[in-house]
């Protein structure tokens, strides 16, 4: 037990609980507590092995997001080499007297064998290096880091209408949602993060410089005034001593400053940085055929160093020459598969039967051929998976069984473009850009987009089609960016909610009964077809879906209609007192939960006309004076749009005889007005009249 114990903290000092305070306790102490020259070549060793880890960390991270600890980590090493080097100037400026192995090993053999122990030699290796860290790398860095923090936090908000936009497709849940809004945070803060410490990493390049200086300067006045030294041997000691501390500390410096660079300039897709340097860099034989071709000529000519010349253009040669040949066999396996069903023999054909004669889909997606890999899962696609989100979601929401898609191809369309059918029949189609991405307009942009000028296939929104390298500029701007996938999900949900009352067949309504005479058996028991015949309940059910409203609630649908049918079998009759049932539902899924409720009013002149014209023809045949039907529309239209201006649900309420009727003469022209009767709004509601429409 004692032992378990023992690995236990061990592993919770490992785990970074009581290891990274320690640390930070440690740098302060070191800046305080002289350090014995063994301690020291530890500690020097220790930095560049941290330098070390940190860059390869760097290299094999997937995702810049998975290193999000980089910044901190930035400053604890910076904190460290400073440190370091506060601790070695004591030694040097106390004990430099004594010779060059005063601060220890590491120090002096930096001095001594890697710039053989002439300072000149030292003051221009370490120029070389400041100048390579603090004007390349750490400047390079530091100005990727700016422009990304800054293209991060403006593209925010593009990504989250982004996020809301699949959410209400479908095509994500809840929880993905919420995972992707939450990367999206860790995404700013990592980049406003990095922004901030780039500026350690050249803070740091500058106080190497000034360390060096000091130093110098401090060594040779300290051993010749206080030491007396020659001016031979303190400029020796001293300068080999600070030539060397300022190597060992600026190597580890430009080692995080690569890092930094390496982490900053990485691509936002998750994959190795050795594949994806490789992968983009090799792709093309051409490149490295024409590259080798240029190097075997500058090789063959006389005067130049030959054979490293035409040693390379030769690999560079067989190497463009092996890829050339694995892109070919892929090519041709790729023909080969396609073209395996034309080539086989032809069987002989069969009796034609009734069999042969397949049902017409419920719902169908056709799409043309250069579409298909969108639905091939072996191919890499989605679109699939994204079709059983919508299905759910929708079916969760209307409350009965959406019907499968059917997905074909069809070589009659364009070879980009799709078609969306119920039954047959074509309710919308468009054609897309499979290698771009969609960036749609949403009212209020900030620049324009280099593109193809399209249209929104849902909405009708204005929208460019634009490269996927230039996403992240399009959300900066206000654009809200989705790809193939999601356009053609997003069109074919919104048809599906539009046209859910015609998927609702008898079928479906005896699976609604059937599964409510599971829990409640003598609701069901005696109504079909004792009170009303299957055919007045689906009438009602796809009367109340052709205006939006859900169907979830079949217990209070069913007891209504139960109900009304003694009173008067009518479909019309029956649908008005399920609304009535259903008049708290109806009205929270308009307005929400708000105590009052915005209403648009009809002037009471206009409904008695309106009401003598439904009387006089009857209310399945009436037609209204052109002009006057002209007036109400163009005004009942402006007060939707006022209200659509304010962030309020457009209601308008009128005579229960009205309503019914109302509803089908603005369902296309309005659609974002909802039509109410009196009698539908619940008695805790207060209204508010926001217009009133006149003749």
């Amino acid at each position: 037990m004692e032992n378990n114990a023992v690995i236990g903290r061990f592993k919770k000092v490992l785990n970074g609980h009581i290891a990274t305070p320690m640390l930070v306790v440690a740098l302060l102490a070191m800046v305080v507590v002289p350090l014995p020259p063994f301690m020291l070549d530890m500690l020097f060793s220790f930095n560049i092995a941290l330098s070390l880890t940190i860059v390869l960390a760097s290299i094999y991270v997937m995702k810049p997001l998975h290193f999000a600890a980089f910044p901190s980590i930035l400053l604890i090493a910076t904190l460290l080499r400073l440190a370091l080097n506060v601790a070695s100037t004591r030694i040097v400026l106390l004990e430099g007297h004594t010779g060059t192995a005063a601060a220890g090993q590491v120090i002096e053999s930096f001095g001594e064998f890697v710039i053989g122990g002439n300072y000149t030699v030292g003051f221009v290796v370490f120029a070389i290096l400041v100048i390579i860290n603090f004007v390349v790398v750490t400047k390079g860095a530091t100005r990727i880091a700016e422009v990304s923090a800054r293209f991060t936090l403006d593209s925010m908000p593009g990504k989250q209408m982004a996020i809301d936009a699949d959410l209400n497709a479908g095509l994500i849940t809840q929880d993905e949602a919420r995972l992707r809004r939450d990367e999206i945070m860790q995404e700013s803060d990592f980049y406003g993060s990095m922004d901030g410490a780039s500026k350690f990493v050249r803070g740091d390049a500058i106080a190497g410089i000034l360390i060096l200086l000091i130093n110098i300067i401090g060594g040779f006045i300290i051993g010749v005034v206080q030491h007396d030294l020659t001016f031979a041997q303190a400029a020796h000691n001293y300068t080999l001593l600070t030539i060397g501390d300022g190597l060992v500390a600026q190597i580890p410096s430009l080692l995080l400053a690569s890092a930094a660079g390496l982490l900053i300039t990485r691509s936002t897709k998750e994959q190795d940085m050795g594949e994806q340097i490789v992968g983009q860099l090799f792709s093309n034989p051409k490149t490295l055929a024409l590259t080798s071709g240029i190097v075997g000529g500058m090789g063959l000519i006389p005067g130049m160093p030959n054979l490293p010349f035409l040693l390379l253009a030769g690999a560079g040669g067989g190497g463009a020459w092996l890829m050339h040949q694995r892109q070919k066999a892929a090519t041709e396996a790729e023909v080969a598969a396609a073209t395996a069903p034309a080539a086989a023999s032809p069987r002989e054909q069969k009796e034609l039967s009734w069999d042969d004669l397949s049902p017409v889909d419920p719902v169908g997606l056709e799409v043309g051929y250069r579409l298909i890999p969108l639905v091939d899962k072996n191919q890499g696609g989605q679109l699939m998976n994204r079709i059983k989100g919508i299905r759910k979601k929708i079916s969760q929401e209307m409350g009965f069984l959406i019907p499968p898609v059917h997905i074909r191809d069809n070589l009659d369309l364009a070879p980009t473009a799709y078609q969306i059918t119920l039954f047959g029949v074509t309710f919308g189609q468009a054609e897309v850009y499979p290698d771009r991405m969609m960036a749609i307009n949403p009212g209020q942009v900030f620049g324009e987009l280099n593109g193809i000028q399209g249209k929104d296939p849902a909405f009708g929104l204005d929208a460019v089609w634009i490269e996927p390298s230039q996403r992240e500029n399009a959300q900066a701007q206000g654009y809200t960016v989705v790809d193939v996938d999601t356009v053609i999900a997003t069109h074919l949900s919104k048809i599906l909610q539009n046209y859910a009352h015609d998927l609702l067949g008898r079928e479906e309504v005896q699976h609604l009964l059937d599964n409510l005479a599971k829990v409640a058996p003598k609701l069901v028991e005696g109504l079909v077809p004792d009170l009303v015949p299957l055919g007045t309940v689906q009438k009602v059910l796809q009367n109340l879906l052709v205006e939006n409203i859900p169907i979830r609630d079949i217990r209070t649908i069913t007891e209504a209609i139960s109900e009304q049918a003694v009173r008067n079998p009518d479909p019309e009759a029956i649908t008005a007192a399920t609304r009535m049932a259903l008049s708290h539902s109806i009205v929270q899924h308009i307005n929400g939960t708000q105590p009052d409720m915005p209403i648009i009013t009809l002037d009471p002149e206009l409904e008695q006309i309106l009401l003598k014209t439904l009387q006089a023809s009857g209310e399945g045949g009436a037609s209204l004076e052109p002009g006057l039907a002209e007036n109400m529309h163009r005004n009942l239209q402006e007060a939707t749009q006022r209200q659509e201006m304010s962030g309020e649900a457009a209601i308008l309420v009128v005579q229960a005889g009205l309503r019914s009727w109302i509803a089908r003469f603005i369902r296309h022209a309005i659609p974002g007005l909802h039509v109410l009767s009196y009698n539908e709004i619940p008695d805790d509601k207060q209204i508010r009249i926001v217009a009133n429409v006149g003749r």
